[in-house]
C-alpha cells in the first residue's frame, strides 16, 4: 500500500461526501433540484448583459425562461464569447470568466467555452458524487496511485490575443483548489508530461512513469484509443524502458524541457526493473497486478475497443464513464447506472418530434438531444449529443449516449447520421468471429464516383459487404441516392493494423488534442483509403 496516496485519496473521499449526500437526495426529487438551479442562475445573472437583453428580472418560472431565451448553438453565443475574450466582464455571467477552454467535437471548428469558479463547483458536485460512489464500491482502489489521462499540450497561437487565459495547465485544474492538490499527490504520471509535444517521446515518458508505479490502482482515461496507443508502444520500447528504470535515467532526457525532467524525479530502481523483466509487455495485467479499476468512455462507438481492454485486463473492473463534455457533465456512473447530473447544471431535452422536456418528464427508451444551461454562461445550449433513457435512479433518468446529433454525412441527400450508422455497424459486425478493433464508415470518392466505405481493423467475412449495403439501404434517403446512381455500392476496406493510431494522427493534424478526439462511427470526410494501411475486399 502507498501510504501517501492512501492518505490523499482518503482526504479526497472525505471532501466528496457532501456532494454524495446531496446527489443521493436530489435523485429522488429531480424537478425540485433542477428548478432551484434555474432560479439561482436567473437571480445571479440578471444584471449581466445577456440577462438584461433577455429580461431575466421578469422571468418567474421555466415557461417564461423558455419563451424569452431561445435555443442556442455555439455560433449564436460566439459574439458574446468574443466579447469575453477581448476582456469585457459581466457579459454572460456575473462571475468572472477564469479560462476559455478550447474544444472541438466530431463536427465543426474549434470552440472556446467559458469557464468560471461556479462552473468548477458544478463539475465538483458531479465528480465528488462519482468518486465517493466509486471508492465506496472498490475501496482498495484508494490504496495506491492513479493515472488520469493527460493530453499533450497544443499550440494556441490563434488565441494569443485573448485577455482571458485559454486552456488549463493540466487536466486536474478542472477540479481546482485542494482537490487538484489531492489528485496531483496520487498521480503516477506528473501533469508536466503534457508539455512533451513529440508523440513518440510523450508515449515513452508516460510509459516510463506508469511502469515505475508498481502500486497503480486506478486508470482514468477519456477514450479507449488513448490507452490502446500507449499499450501498443510497450513492446517496441520495452528494453529501453527496463534499462531506464534500472539506471534511473531517461533516454530522451536531453530533449525534454527542464520542468518536465524535474517532474520525472528519476532515480535507480533495479528491484522494479527486475520484477518487470519477468513480466510480459503484451500482457498489460502482468505489469500492474494491483490495478483495480479502469474508468473509461465506452458508450457509442467506443464499445468496439472495450472488448480489447477487457481481454488485456481481465481482473480489473472496467467502469464506463458517463457523458462528460468540456462544457458540462451530463451523467455520471453511480449505483450501477448513469443518472443525469441533476445537482450540477440545468437540463432540457428535445425529443425526436422537436418537443422540449425537462429532466423529470423523460420516458424510458425514448431518444433525446441534450440542451444545457450552466453557470459558465451557456444558455439553452444545444450540446448536439443524443441520449436514450435506459431506466431511472430514484426518479432521475439514467441515460445512454448514442452519438452526435450534428454528425451527418449528406453528399447527395443521403442524410446518414452517426446514430443510424452506429447501429448499422453494430448489426453488420455482430456475426463476425471476433469484434473489430476499429471501425469507421466514411464517404469514399474516386474517378468512378462516390460510395461509402466501411474501414475495419479485424477479421472480415465475405458477407460483411452485402450486409452493410442492405442495412444502409434501410435509410430511404440512402436507398434513393443509390437508385438514382448518385452513390455507388458501399465497399469494405480491411485495415491491416494501426486503425486507431492513423485515425487519431489525422485528427491531430486537423488541430485536435488526443483527449478531445472521440471514437466515432461516421466521418464526413473522404480520403481515408490513402491513410489506412490495408486493402478493399473484392467486389
Amino acid at each position: 500500500m502507498n501510504i501517501k496516496a492512501a492518505i490523499a485519496n482518503s482526504l479526497w473521499l472525505a471532501s466528496s461526501l457532501p456532494a454524495l449526500v446531496n446527489f443521493r437526495r436530489a435523485l429522488h426529487h429531480p424537478a425540485k433540484s433542477q428548478a432551484q438551479i434555474l432560479r439561482n442562475y436567473l437571480a445571479g445573472n440578471a444584471n449581466t448583459d445577456f440577462g438584461r437583453h433577455h429580461g431575466f428580472e421578469k422571468i418567474k418560472n421555466y415557461d417564461e425562461f423558455a419563451r424569452r431565451v431561445p435555443l442556442h448553438d455555439y455560433e449564436d453565443l460566439k459574439p458574446w464569447i468574443e466579447r469575453i475574450q477581448s476582456g469585457e466582464g459581466c457579459v454572460l455571467t456575473a462571475g468572472p470568466v477564469t479560462h476559455l477552454v478550447p474544444t472541438g467535437g466530431s463536427t465543426g471548428a474549434r470552440k472556446l467555452i467559458p469557464f468560471t469558479a461556479t462552473l468548477q463547483y458544478e463539475f465538483n458536485r458531479a465528480i465528488g458524487a462519482w468518486i465517493a460512489d466509486l471508492y465506496g464500491r472498490y475501496p482498495s482502489a484508494a490504496f495506491g496511485t492513479a493515472y488520469w489521462s493527460i493530453s499533450p499540450a497544443i499550440q494556441t497561437e490563434s488565441f494569443e490575443t485573448s485577455a482571458v487565459p485559454v486552456g488549463f495547465d493540466d487536466d486536474s485544474a478542472y477540479l481546482g483548489g485542494k482537490r487538484k492538490r489531492l489528485v496531483d499527490a496520487v498521480m503516477a504520471v506528473p501533469p508536466e508530461i503534457r508539455l512533451v509535444s513529440d508523440m513518440e517521446q510523450f508515449r515513452y515518458v508516460t510509459l516510463l512513469c506508469l511502469l515505475r508505479a508498481e502500486d497503480l490502482r486506478l486508470i482514468s482515461i477519456w477514450h479507449l484509443s488513448f490507452l490502446s496507443l500507449l499499450l501498443d508502444a510497450l513492446p517496441f520500447f520495452w528494453k529501453d524502458l527496463l534499462s531506464d528504470i534500472e539506471s534511473g535515467h531517461c533516454q530522451y532526457a536531453e530533449s525534454l524541457s527542464p520542468i518536465v525532467l524535474r517532474s520525472l524525479k528519476l532515480r535507480p530502481s533495479p528491484k522494479r526493473a527486475g520484477r518487470l523483466a519477468n513480466a510480459n509487455p503484451t500482457e498489460p495485467e502482468t505489469l500492474w497486478p494491483n490495478l483495480k479499476v479502469i474508468s473509461c468512455w465506452g458508450d457509442g462507438h467506443a464499445a468496439f475497443a472495450r472488448a480489447d481492454l477487457e481481454r488485456e485486463f481481465p481482473s480489473a473492473f472496467i467502469q464506463l464513464k458517463g457523458l462528460i463534455a468540456t462544457e458540462c457533465i451530463v451523467t455520471i456512473p453511480f449505483a450501477g447506472s448513469y443518472p443525469l447530473a441533476v445537482t450540477s447544471h440545468f437540463f432540457e431535452f428535445i425529443d425526436t418530434q422537436g418537443r422540449i422536456h425537462l429532466a423529470h418528464e423523460l420516458r424510458k427508451d425514448e431518444i433525446y438531444e441534450v440542451v444545457l444551461t450552466t453557470s459558465g454562461g451557456l444558455w439553452r445550449y444545444r450540446l448536439q449529443d443524443l441520449v436514450q433513457v435506459t431506466g431511472f435512479v430514484g426518479n432521475t433518468p439514467s441515460l445512454h449516449f448514442l452519438g452526435r446529433a450534428g454528425n451527418v454525412s449528406d453528399r447527395y441527400g443521403e442524410k446518414l447520421s452517426e446514430n443510424f450508422v452506429a447501429q448499422v455497424i453494430l448489426e453488420t459486425t455482430a456475426n463476425l468471429p471476433s469484434q473489430p478493433r476499429f471501425v469507421l464508415l466514411a464517404p469514399d470518392e474516386n474517378q468512378s464516383g462516390c460510395c461509402y466505405t466501411l474501414y475495419v481493423e479485424g477479421e472480415v467475412q465475405e458477407e460483411t459487404k452485402e450486409r452493410l449495403e442492405k442495412l444502409l439501404s434501410e435509410n430511404v434517403h440512402y436507398a434513393w441516392c443509390r437508385k438514382l446512381g448518385q452513390l455507388q455500392p458501399s465497399r469494405t476496406f480491411r485495415i491491416e493494423n494501426g486503425g486507431y493510431e492513423t485515425f487519431i494522427a489525422q485528427q491531430r493534424l486537423a488541430g485536435k488534442r488526443i483527449g478531445e478526439i472521440k471514437p466515432c462511427a461516421l466521418s464526413t470526410e473522404s480520403g481515408w483509403t490513402k491513410h489506412f494501411c490495408g486493402s478493399y475486399l473484392p467486389h
